[in-house]
């Protein structure tokens, strides 16, 4: 079951020349032009992968900015690092039409706003506009499992569906396609089943996009809290003035955390950084026993770490940073 990747209509995925995140994986060399459609995580990802092999990397999405939903200031950092490593974007713009030439591909591509065509050369060309619930023929429809509008099997809040017996969880339901979300999906699924209190904080569940450097996050961005109308406070600390970051040469990025400006609760964290997958789960725990940044400030940390970032990050929605 799982997900599968969306393929555009009118082009076809051939995992030779037009591949998707799979057939990008088995590439038997370095394309000296690769054009990535979609600038999601996956096509983040992909084109980091390949322009740090060597490719020429241009990324286009119908969106006006990349990694769509996450927070914005993060997002706008990210960019000029991944600019500073060479990859180039052409946001606003779709691809209209894919055709195969002598020297390899030519991309027809539409500028949205101001309703004008370009065309793109490449040699290989990655779609990564997405994935879907791959729930295709797997016969639920005989059982008369209902599916969401989206394709998604509908499930209650026991993951059961409504054929009593019957259970569904992972990307084949509503919620991030993610292998450690689907995880605890299984756990708390399995413990319902046995009549104990299984349960998933969605909201914790943690992102992370593989680029480098990496970027993580968890719970609510800077955008949500606004549209919320939710009063917080923010602090944002450079790696740049961290020891280790500085002693192994990972300065780019930065870490920066969300709290509510009454009671000083953590709301959100993001992080850009080269070991950011892993520094998020200090985060991620802390706020699932409802730490308050004072919290995090008065933890001690080892000296010198990554993780000293996110210290100093809690201390500046307090009294203020110490090596800033």
């Amino acid at each position: 079951t799982g997900s599968k990747p969306v393929s555009p209509q009118g082009i076809e995925i051939d995992e030779k020349t037009i591949v998707s995140s799979s057939g990008a994986l088995t590439l038997s060399k370095v394309p000296k032009k690769l054009l990535v459609i979609g600038a999601g995580y996956i096509g983040i990802e992909m084109a980091t992968v390949w322009s740090r092999l060597g490719a020429k990397v241009e990324v286009i999405d119908a969106l006006p900015n990349i990694l769509n939903g996450m927070d914005g200031e993060i997002v706008s950092k990210f960019k000029s690092i991944l600019k500073k490593q060479g990859i180039t974007f052409t946001l606003g713009s779709s691809l209209k039409q894919i055709k195969e030439n002598k020297s390899g591909l030519m991309a027809t591509i539409f500028d949205e706003k101001n309703s004008k065509e370009s065309k793109i050369g490449c040699d290989i060309l990655l779609v990564a506009i997405g994935r879907q619930p791959n729930t295709e023929n797997l016969g639920i429809e005989s059982l008369g499992i209902i599916k969401t509008e989206m394709g998604h099997i509908d499930v209650d809040e026991k993951f059961e569906t409504n054929i009593p017996g019957i259970f569904a969880i992972g990307d084949v339901i509503e919620g991030p396609m993610l292998a450690h979300k689907a995880e605890e999906d299984g756990v708390a699924a399995v413990e319902l089943m046995a009549g104990i209190a299984g349960h998933v904080d969605y909201g914790l569940i943690p992102g992370i996009v593989y680029t480098y450097p990496e970027i993580a996050y968890v719970g609510k961005t800077e955008d949500q809290l606004k549209t919320d109308g939710h009063s917080f406070k923010k602090s944002v600390f450079p790696f740049l003035a961290n020891s280790r970051a500085r002693a192994t040469g990972h300065t780019d990025g930065l870490v920066k955390l969300l709290a509510d400006s009454q009671t000083d609760k953590l709301l959100g964290a993001h992080i850009i950084g080269s070991d950011a997958g892993n520094l998020i789960h200090e985060i991620c725990a802390a706020m699932a026993f409802g730490a308050a940044a004072e919290d995090i400030a008065r933890t001690c940390h080892g000296h010198p770490t990554m993780n000293e970032a996110i210290k100093e990050a809690a201390l500046g929605l307090g009294t203020g940073a110490i090596h800033i």
